[in-house]
């Protein structure tokens, strides 16, 4: 299903960037910011992870649920990563197709299929320090120093489907500046929104 942009003013925002740059934080305070802005859809994310993680706010959903929500055509897109399935319910699309700004918790690998659904994707890349990132995982406690530099090295490549628009955010040291340039792309998305509609 690809959602034409031709009759709809909306816009999906698919976030992305390694393990360790704050997404989730950066997310969750753009959200607290924006919470009455009608002009915004915030997803919540179904993954086969259980709920009590930490970290992302996700609907958690069996492997059997995950199967029979997809089979039911539940979701606009669906993808598998690190072992985990995760994926957006059609009220994404739906949100889309009323012309709002839809913010999506990404994946890098994901990008093809989101541009494939959703015409109008833009990629808001989260980048931090190596040395922050490092930091940031150790805080966990999740993964030895090894499993960090190996993390730390695939997390610096970035595929972007070639036609797909990138806006670069760092999220090194201050989240509210990080919130601050990130809220502004919004603001121009919901501008041109106004002026196109």
């Amino acid at each position: 299903m690809v959602l034409s942009g031709a009759n709809t003013a909306g816009a999906l925002l698919a976030v992305v960037g390694p393990s360790g740059v704050g997404k989730d934080s950066l997310i969750n305070a753009l959200r607290d910011r924006l919470h009455a802005d009608a002009r915004v859809h915030f997803v919540r994310r179904v993954i086969t992870r259980p709920a009590d993680t930490g970290g992302e706010d996700h609907e958690a959903v069996t492997v059997s649920e995950f199967e029979r929500l997809s089979a039911a055509d539940a979701f606009a897109v669906h993808w598998q990563a690190h072992g985990l399935s995760y994926g957006i319910l059609r009220s994404a699309a739906e949100a889309y197709n009323a012309g709002q700004t839809v913010i999506v918790n990404g994946s890098r690998a994901a990008l093809p299929l989101f541009a494939g659904c959703f015409t109008n994707t833009i990629v808001v890349n989260i980048t931090a320090d190596p040395d922050v990132i490092a930091q940031r995982l150790a805080s966990r406690g999740r993964e030895d120093a090894e499993q960090i530099a190996q993390r730390l090295k695939r997390g610096s490549d970035l595929c972007v489907p070639c036609h797909l628009p990138v806006h670069d955010i760092d999220n090194s040291r201050d989240l509210e500046a990080a919130v601050d340039a990130f809220l502004k792309l919004v603001q121009r998305l919901n501008l041109r929104s106004v002026k196109t509609a």
